[in-house]
């Protein structure tokens, strides 16, 4: 009895080995970790459901067998018995169906299941999501009847209100608020660079404005990047300014200013660019309140207050009580 028991289990083959290889269509093809080309050289059997799967020329490129298949869960188990192992290279949809199927066999407890692993076989990098935006934004500008009409000066206003929107997220911080006014920001860089990839004269795409912001960070850390050395914010701002004045060659400190934004910004700004430029400009006199501005503004600037954001302060204080006189 105990014999024929014995004979009876050990004729009970191995149940084998499921590896389900997952990896980031943000990452290039082939870019694969040591484990998952160790897991893919040892196996007896590769399979992939997409026969146009990025990975797979690079797979046989590299001598591994791929066969474009896709069993059921009871069909796969079947595959591994006698102790295979196979490999199953996920869509980008990853394998819900089989995976599904598998958590159901193993539930019924009627058969032995395989081992079952999940292998990432290429990570994200930091940024890869930048990616997907960049992909949804070509599709939208495609495909919605809205987005591909469109132009830059259409969307300016759009730029402005979001730039508000996120100034008030940080002075109330909220910080679920934050991130989504940060992504509502990023969108308008990526719109409007998607746009001008159309222009007929001057086309340019993210990749250039990311690269020209890039040059521009590089050369204006020569701390970082290079061989001068700066131990202080004071000292960091100064290598700024330097090497900006040799990029810019403007001839007046107040080239580049943006005359639309808000008047105490602006003055504010004005103030600021004679401080830095060691100018002794007095401040024009006249009558009218935008004068008794000026002079607020460019006092607060030289004490290292920003006016615009202390007045949108004392106007969020004057509109709580607001509220509290009309509540009674």
């Amino acid at each position: 009895m105990n014999a024929t028991s014995s004979d009876a289990t050990a004729q009970v083959p191995a149940p084998g080995r499921i590896v389900l290889l997952t990896t980031s269509h943000r990452v290039a093809p082939g870019l694969l970790s040591w484990p998952a080309w160790q897991v893919l050289r040892t196996a007896d059997q590769v399979l992939c459901a997409d026969g146009a799967h990025p990975q797979l020329p690079y797979l046989r490129e590299a001598g591994i067998g791929v066969d474009e298949a896709s069993p059921d869960a009871q069909e796969l188990v079947a595959v591994c018995a006698g102790g295979r192992t196979v490999v199953v290279v996920a869509t980008g949809e990853g394998e819900p169906r089989l995976t599904d199927g598998l958590a159901r066999l193993a539930g019924s407890g009627r058969i032995q299941m395989p081992d079952l692993e999940l292998l990432p076989a290429s990570y994200d990098l930091p940024g890869a999501r930048l990616l997907d935006l960049v992909q949804v934004m070509d599709r939208i500008r495609v495909e919605c009847p809205w987005s591909s009409q469109q132009t830059h000066k259409g969307l300016a206003k759009y730029g402005i209100e979001e730039a508000y929107e996120l100034v008030e997220a940080i002075e109330e911080g909220d910080r679920d608020e934050l991130r989504e006014e940060l992504g509502d920001v990023l969108l308008q860089v990526v719109f409007h660079a998607r746009i001008a990839e159309e222009d007929a004269e001057a086309p340019f795409s993210i990749d250039d404005v990311a690269g020209g912001i890039v040059t521009k960070l590089i050369h204006r850390h020569p701390h970082v990047f290079g061989d001068e050395t700066a131990t202080t914010p004071e000292e960091v701002k100064e290598h700024w300014l330097r090497t900006k004045a040799e990029e810019k060659r403007r001839t007046s400190v107040t080239e580049g200013i943006p005359l639309g934004q808000p008047g105490l910004a602006l003055a504010a700004k004005l103030a600021s660019r004679v401080r830095t430029a060691g100018l002794e400009v007095e401040l024009p006199r006249g009558e009218g309140v935008g004068y008794e501005l000026l002079a607020i503004a460019a006092h607060a600037e030289a004490e290292g207050v920003d006016p615009e954001a202390a007045l949108r302060a004392a106007a969020r204080a004057y509109r709580d009580a607001i509220r509290v006189t009309e509540t009674g």
